[in-house]
């Protein structure tokens, strides 16, 4: 049921002030929340807690909604990402009930007296809105899954180290059954068990066309957040998930693994002819790499560019190479900013920089093409940025995909 006038006004009156102590009320909610449902922690990214990204993406997405309470359908793209996040993670509609519980509390610690008995109820069918859209769509996801709506067990079959701390796993079904196909470019969350008794999920882009037999999924090491001097050189929060599956997992060793989702994807059911750019940044590749190996096996004679900046490896760059020797209609363009003894100026890299789309000509991006689909993977800064230059050169942002594992902050400055 919407929202009356006076409720909406009501809501929107308190945002000055929730956007004010933003993060003071998701710290109070995930304290109080956790500490009264422990079993929760199986649910959220314990690095991303520790950092304040967490708290900073829930505070973003709740005060977003909110702000455009009276335009919702403009919500709805950004809530696709939310959704397809939340199935892979096997979040259920009672998990709804617990955090609007704690939510409302900490808004009215932090509001104080101006939470007046007319505001929590406003606030309260504010949520309850936002929830059931969210349930409603996540519902729909579930029944897409069929028969594997929960976790099922996988082992690693083949451990490939593509470059430096970037490693391809092979995954298969324990069960040993045909899987499912997906869109070239989802992911899949993987969950393991963490010291204290509690589960972690990540979620890894699916780095190969559909296999019937195997997932492959490439990660990258994450070190955390580097603090060095003269002396020594450390590293805070590093990602529990990517360290422990290149450190202490081997071949034969059984995960758990969902369903593929997401929304950042290229439409195999749409046989369009246009060109297509892809472009990446480090670990970014991943999902380019299953988009381009699909294409290539499924629509040999669509056009494809491929841009990717690095700092000295290109992962993937005997099959990139090899892509690009077995089909004409396969076009590269790598920058790299730390060039050795073996490089070769256009073969292994074309500039020695970090990426610039401004080098490249209009006819390298298919920018004279009326129908381009892009595609943009990799550090946040980086997306927003190659993202704004297409728009600049006249691309609209209707066709431009970018892969934002976030729900909060970019998702909401993305259009």
């Amino acid at each position: 049921m919407a929202l009356t006038y006076q409720q909406t006004k009501l809501v929107k009156d308190t945002i000055p002030a929730l956007k004010e102590h933003g993060e003071k009320i998701t710290s109070i909610f995930y304290k109080t929340m956790l500490i009264d449902h422990p079993e929760l922690n199986n649910y959220f990214n314990s690095v991303n807690q520790k950092n304040g990204r967490q708290p900073r993406a829930l505070t973003a997405v709740i005060l977003g909604f909110a702000s455009s309470i009276n335009h919702l359908s403009e919500l709805v793209p950004k809530f696709e990402r939310m959704c397809n996040k939340h199935c892979s993670l096997g979040i259920q509609p009672e998990h709804y009930e617990v955090v609007g519980k704690y939510l409302i509390q900490a808004f009215g610690e932090v509001l104080g007296p101006a939470m007046t008995p007319e505001v929590q109820t406003a606030w309260t069918k504010a949520y309850w809105m936002l929830a059931n859209m969210l349930i409603g769509r996540e519902a729909q996801l579930y029944r897409d899954f069929e028969s594997w709506p929960s976790w099922r067990p996988f082992k690693i079959d083949r451990i490939v180290n593509e470059c430096d701390d970037l490693y391809s796993f092979y995954l298969i079904p324990q069960d040993g059954k045909k899987l499912p196909r997906f869109l070239p470019g989802q992911y899949i969350s993987v969950q393991i068990q963490v010291p204290g008794g509690y589960f972690q999920s990540r979620q890894y882009s699916l780095s190969e066309a559909w296999r019937e037999d195997y997932y492959r999924i490439t990660i990258r090491r994450d070190e955390g957040t580097v603090y060095s001097n003269s002396v020594s050189k450390s590293f805070f929060n590093p990602g529990t998930v990517s360290n422990y599956l290149i450190d202490q997992t081997a071949v034969g060793s059984v995960l758990k693994v969902s369903h593929p989702a997401g929304e950042f994807f290229l439409d195999v059911n749409n046989t369009s002819t246009m060109p297509l750019v892809l472009i990446s940044a480090g670990v970014g590749v991943t999902p380019m790499v299953s988009i381009a190996n699909t294409v290539m096996e499924s629509q040999p004679g669509r056009q494809i560019a491929w841009i990717h900046g690095c700092r000295k490896h290109v992962p993937f760059e005997e099959h990139i190479g090899s892509l690009r020797k077995k089909n004409c209609n396969f076009h590269t363009k790598i920058f790299k900013t730390v060039i050795n003894s073996a490089d070769r100026p256009g073969e292994t890299y074309d500039y020695n920089e970090r990426m610039d789309l401004a080098k490249l000509k209009p006819e390298e991006l298919y920018l004279q093409h009326g129908g381009t689909e892009y595609f943009i993977c990799g550090p946040e800064d980086f997306m927003i940025n190659q993202k704004l230059y297409l728009v600049q050169q006249g691309v609209p942002a209707s066709r431009i995909q970018c892969e934002i594992f976030t729900t909060g902050d970019l998702a909401f400055k993305q259009g």
